[in-house]
């Protein structure tokens, strides 16, 4: 049988939360920031009136 009665690491207090550890933050984060979201409006709105001048006009 094992003998428990000695610990090599005691366990961290209760009361003191763990220090939290910065996450990576992905593409969903990226694509929340507002000037990010600007510029992508932008493109998407030149790339489709690109596209219907050429489907309409030409």
């Amino acid at each position: 049988m094992l003998d428990t009665t000695e610990q090599s690491d005691p366990a961290p207090p209760q009361d003191e939360p763990c220090p939290r550890q910065d996450e990576p933050r992905g593409c969903l984060f990226a694509l929340s920031q507002p000037p990010l979201m600007i510029f992508l409006a932008v493109i998407g709105t030149l790339l489709l009136m690109a596209s219907l001048h050429d489907l309409l006009l030409l």
